[in-house]
């Protein structure tokens, strides 16, 4: 499962390097490792009291980042302005390289030395809370004058334990010189006016043409010989769960404690997303498992709509705009109700720190749009903040800039759509094992997409085993 590796190195590894050096990150990491022999009593939050200080002594505490030994001078200097910034703590920067970052973390919480804060992946934030050994950090926005939106704060057991230090959402992309050229109205930025599927797909087919100029259910029409496809819908598995909980159903419960992914709504909408390919003729083969759907898709010229996440404006969209790309951006289709995701990486407490109130200081200084301000106006993070999406002249700060599509346009189909009821956290806010989930999911579907199988006949098969990876016993 790619993704996961994708988002927490564009959410977090760019606020500490303020650059972006590729679209896709590489394989997957094994984020949700269990922790083993940790202390068990360490799930309290720390008195920041202990360990007494003088008066005129900075309390010390560190910061754990995957990384070079150069990324981590380059977040030491962002670090270095926090600690000019007061004369009460003192930020040390703990690089680790990627491939040994979680074995490193585990060892460090065997022997009792983990870092007070540090990085976190979003699908390993639930399961190191449910081994104790995350802080609450709840208090971390009181009396603050805004705080992140509801659907970037990752909860365990009904306590945040985390806030998303970037947000985020699901949006649909599509193509305006095919659109012009087909003579058809581009798809609504407004939430209030979002097309149900049967809208999508028929406008789908109109803009679905064979090497006769043919299309989908017209006399004639060659399947074999497309040679623009309307549509294509982002199958990687954890994207997958948006038409679920659109079509009334999702892959867990609310609470993250049962899996769902067997029920009638659920299945139906797999087999949608599926029949885009096999039956509508409306959207090329995608097995669901590389992370480069825009990419392969519209910046390649040969589909006219795609679904994905809000980062490729920044990560890839911009570049394929200097070279002739015209875009605009949309909010989803829906099934039955109107759903997208918002995910985000997290920066987290550590239980075994004895400085909790220090490192929630920093953690929220270091999570401030103002830090990571490149990443956002270019338009890879979007704010985390509440005041940034209800703010106008906040709004027009972040949005109002050549890197984005227009700015009525964009603030409708992302700012406002993120603040909207559509917005749901993605599953691995609030449930645990969604890696292991995840990939075998994605396993799964294989034989839908090509249509060996039906999506009904493949998750009846598989679910006992796909709620023993829910539950940690695969």
């Amino acid at each position: 499962m790619k993704k996961v590796k994708k988002i927490m190195g564009i959410l977090l590894t760019f606020i500490m390097v303020f650059s972006f050096i590729g679209c896709s990150k590489g394989e997957t990491d094994t984020s949700g490792d269990k922790v083993t022999n940790a202390p068990k009593d360490s799930g309290k939050e720390a008195d920041s009291k202990e360990d007494t200080k003088t008066s005129t002594e900075k309390v010390k505490i560190t910061y754990s980042m995957w990384g070079s030994a150069e990324e981590g001078s380059k977040t030491q200097a962002v670090a270095d302005k926090f600690n000019a910034s007061q004369d009460r703590i003192q930020v040390e920067v703990v690089s680790i390289p990627w491939e040994n970052y979680m074995t490193k973390l585990n060892s460090m919480a065997t022997a009792g030395q983990l870092p007070d804060t540090g990085m976190l992946k979003e699908d390993g934030v639930v399961q190191w809370s449910s081994e104790g050994m995350l802080n609450d950090v709840s208090s971390m926005y009181e009396g603050s004058d805004s705080k992140p939106l509801d659907s970037l704060a990752y909860k365990y057991k009904g306590a945040t334990v985390a806030y998303a230090a970037a947000n985020e959402v699901l949006v649909l992309y599509y193509n305006k010189k095919m659109f012009d050229k087909a003579n058809i109205a581009y798809p609504p930025a407004s939430f209030d006016q979002a097309w149900t599927w049967e809208q999508f797909v028929d406008t789908a087919k109109k803009l679905t043409v064979d090497k006769n100029g043919k299309h989908p259910g017209e006399d004639g029409f060659d399947n074999q010989s497309i040679t623009q496809y309307g549509c294509m819908v982002e199958n990687l598995p954890w994207q997958l769960e948006t038409w679920a909980l659109s079509n009334g159903s999702g892959f867990y419960s609310s609470d993250g404690s049962e899996v769902k992914i067997g029920e009638d709504a659920s299945v139906e909408a797999i087999q949608k997303v599926a029949d885009l390919y096999l039956k509508d003729y409306v959207a090329p083969l995608s097995v669901g498992q590389t992370d480069d759907g825009v990419q392969r898709s519209l910046i390649a010229g040969t589909v006219a709509m795609t679904t994905n996440g809000a980062w490729n404006v920044g990560t890839c969209l911009n570049t394929a705009k200097d070279e002739g790309l015209s875009y605009g951006v949309a909010v989803l289709p829906y099934m039955k109700d109107k759903v997208t995701l918002s995910t985000g990486g997290a920066n987290v407490v550590f239980s075994q720190t004895k400085h909790a109130k220090e490192a929630m200081e920093w953690i929220k200084w270091y999570n401030s749009e103002e830090n990571s301000w490149s990443l956002i106006e270019s338009g890879i993070w979007m704010p985390t903040l509440d005041k940034w999406y209800t703010d106008e002249t906040l709004t027009h700060k972040w949005v109002d800039n050549p890197n984005f599509p227009p700015y009525a346009e964009y603030k409708s189909a992302v700012v406002d759509y993120a603040k909207s009821s559509a917005a749901k956290s993605a599953s691995w806010f609030y449930t645990n094992h969604t890696t292991d989930f995840n990939t075998l999911l994605g396993s799964v579907l294989g034989d839908v997409w090509t249509g060996k199988t039906t999506a009904k006949d493949a998750i009846t098969k598989n679910l006992d085993a796909l709620k023993a990876a829910h539950d940690g016993n695969q």
